[in-house]
């Protein structure tokens, strides 16, 4: 049984040590994991030749909806699947680590929000609660489990009695986190509004075919009238992933040290972008992705700022990606 030979350091912050890591993890995914092996291949890139971040190959996110991604012999522990609607094929990320995915998540929000006892965590979740293999659900019900206050807990429809949580909590002066999809926060929000400014509200993203899309910058108008707060935050995760990032505001995104964004040529998928700035796809480097594939090219458009926050724009009109369907059988 081979093993991975990349052990994550959670509180590094050396982007040297990032790199290194980074490359050696590709080595061993580029040999391990025969998914993205084939797709090297068939691009006619060889592994070896790869000295730094900007030459890895990415492997185009969809191929966890048609192939089995895995860089290991391990046991399957779970299997985290992507919402979507009737009929849609759903992807499905191979967990063989689930220590690791705690790890990943709770360091993650401990470098960008502190210990989750420190909040009372309320959720709005309502279609994550509603199918099972959301990895969102496993991650809030830990957070919540470790927060230890009595009223953390999720509240599906029950607008009213979030409503009245949220004015008990208020009243106490207690540290409080609202995390929520973002159809669901702008559905309580259309029935109530509360004046708590000290209240850290998180949205999630996605209107999962209940409202119309809305830019940004809307949302977060409505939100922040609702809840009488600064600044909405934001979370940015998804199925494929075992990092996540952290927007706590105006919706720049930071990474926490073990996960990298990277900008691609929308006309050259297989090559960044040289410039800061400039509108492109999202490529991420997530080292906790140690037993699947590290290197993924996402879906979504983005840009990267030159202090190393991102900004999500939007997804591709077409999922396909160059080199995307030469594996899809």
């Amino acid at each position: 049984m081979y093993f991975c030979p990349v052990r994550i350091d959670f509180n590094s912050t050396d982007s040297i040590d990032f790199e290194q890591k980074a490359l050696t993890l590709f080595s061993f995914q580029a040999a391990h994991c025969s998914v993205y092996a084939d797709y090297i291949r068939y691009l006619g890139i060889n592994p070896k030749s790869i000295s730094c971040l900007e030459e890895i190959p990415f492997l185009p996110i969809s191929f966890f909806k048609s192939h089995k991604v895995l860089s290991t012999q391990k046991d399957i522990e779970t299997i985290f699947t992507s919402s979507g609607t009737t009929g849609m094929e759903q992807s499905k990320h191979y967990v063989a680590n689930l220590e690791l995915y705690e790890k990943s998540y709770l360091e993650a929000f401990k470098h960008f929000y502190g210990q989750a006892e420190n909040y009372c965590i309320l959720a709005l979740l309502p279609s994550y609660q509603e199918r099972e293999g959301s990895s969102l659900i496993y991650m809030v019900d830990d957070l919540i489990s470790k927060s230890r206050h009595p009223k953390s807990g999720y509240f599906l429809y029950n607008h009213l009695e979030l409503f009245e949580t949220l004015k008990q909590l208020k009243e106490k002066g207690q540290a409080t986190i609202l995390i929520g999809v973002t159809y669901a926060l702008l559905d309580f929000a259309a029935e109530y509004q509360i004046n708590f400014p000290e209240l850290i509200v998180m949205e999630t993203g996605g209107m999962k075919g209940r409202r119309k899309e809305m830019i940004r910058e809307e949302v977060h108008k409505d939100l922040k009238y609702a809840f009488s707060v600064k600044n909405i935050h934001s979370e940015y995760g998804m199925t494929e992933l075992l990092s996540q990032a952290y927007s706590k505001g105006n919706g720049l995104f930071c990474c926490p040290p073990w996960m990298k964004v990277l900008i691609r040529d929308t006309s050259d998928p297989l090559s960044l972008l040289p410039e800061n700035g400039k509108t492109g796809g999202i490529n991420i480097i997530d080292l906790a992705n140690e037993n699947s594939c590290a290197f993924l090219a996402t879906q979504d458009l983005g840009k990267l700022n030159a202090d190393n926050t991102f900004e999500v724009i939007g997804r591709f009109d077409f999922s396909d990606v160059r080199g995307c369907n030469l594996l899809v059988q």
